[in-house]
């Protein structure tokens, strides 16, 4: 029993410190990279497409070299549901509605289930090859381009803040920080690891289960904070960038980056059927907010719901499994 509520306690800590530690490295080497004359676009391309996803990329990593490849496809599939579900739920009811442009869903939209087809496609045969792998990463370079040409709006918005940026410390400073940010990033994606893998066998629950319904949405508070934030300065751009590019960088990046340098298995008897809700929830989700033009509290409840609904649909297919 101890040793069940001290891995609970450590997988907490360990998803609270990586959401700390992330934002604190993406912000002291936005300021570092401006401080040394790294172009704004750049930058803001940068942390439009990855700034919060590093928790997801670690994971991603960590999970794989130590041989548990069912941890960063759970994570990374798991954050792509919460956060067009959930996430995207939530906000109108924090913030209230907020209008879309069309042509951006769309766009944005048929990236992101164009990864997760993908994705689908590769975890059906019950293992992540380095080569497919490394095509995962490599078309995130082509939706890098496909997002910013359709939100180059917001990503210019926030390269304008970045102009502005004035470095208060000395770049040692913010290198500094910078190191230990990604080292305490590093650890925490450790302990999350480490604390799946203890709760799995102690409670006889698969690592994927618990890095998909519990370890995701740990990990996509950095999206829903960022983006109740850009919705409250009606930067309403921003909030859905961001939202719909980090779903795009877990499908591509965070999921094949630790598959490359460690290629794994999939395991999980779950892999198949979640990926396919999420392919199905996205899908969903991106025709609704198209056909309204708005994403208000109904539209919110109706993603919850779709969020719900798949703890029934998923458990029920493990439980009959």
């Amino acid at each position: 029993m101890l040793t069940i509520i001290l891995a609970i306690l450590g997988l907490i800590f360990g998803i609270s410190l990586i959401i700390f530690s992330s934002l604190e490295a993406v912000k002291h080497s936005a300021i570092l990279a401006a401080a040394l004359g790294i172009s704004p676009l750049v930058i803001g391309v940068t942390l439009v497409s990855i700034g919060t996803d590093i928790s997801e990329i670690f994971n991603s990593i960590i999970s794989c070299s130590l041989g548990h490849g069912d941890i960063d496809v759970g994570d990374s599939v798991g954050s792509d549901l919460t956060q067009l579900t959930l996430v995207f739920g939530l906000l109108p009811l924090i913030t209230g509605a907020f209008w879309v442009h069309r042509k951006d869903i769309v766009i944005l939209g048929a990236c992101e289930v164009l990864s997760l087809i993908v994705i689908f496609s590769i975890v059906e045969k019950g293992y992540i090859t380095r080569l497919n792998a490394i095509m995962m990463v490599g078309s995130l370079g082509i939706y890098i381009w496909l997002i910013y040409n359709a939100n180059k709006e917001s990503i210019l918005e926030r390269v304008g803040m970045i102009e502005k940026i004035e470095a208060p410390k000395s770049k040692k400073f913010h290198l500094l920080i910078a190191i230990i940010a990604f080292g305490a990033v590093t650890l925490a994606a450790f302990m999350i690891v480490e604390s799946i893998i203890v709760l799995s066998s102690l409670l006889n629950i698969h690592e994927y289960i618990i890095s998909f319904f519990i370890v995701a949405v740990g990990t996509s508070l950095p999206e829903l904070a960022v983006d109740i934030n850009a919705l409250r300065l009606k930067h309403h751009e921003i909030a859905i960038g961001d939202i719909i590019g980090s779903c795009i960088v877990d499908s591509t990046l965070s999921i094949g980056i630790g598959q490359v340098l460690f290629p794994q298995d999939i395991t999980a008897a779950l892999a198949v059927p979640t990926v396919l809700y999420t392919l199905i929830a996205s899908f969903i989700v991106f025709i609704t907010i198209v056909a309204r033009g708005k994403v208000d509290k109904k539209a919110g409840i109706f993603f919850i719901s779709i969020y719900a609904m798949s703890y029934f649909f998923l458990f029920t297919f493990w439980l009959g499994f």
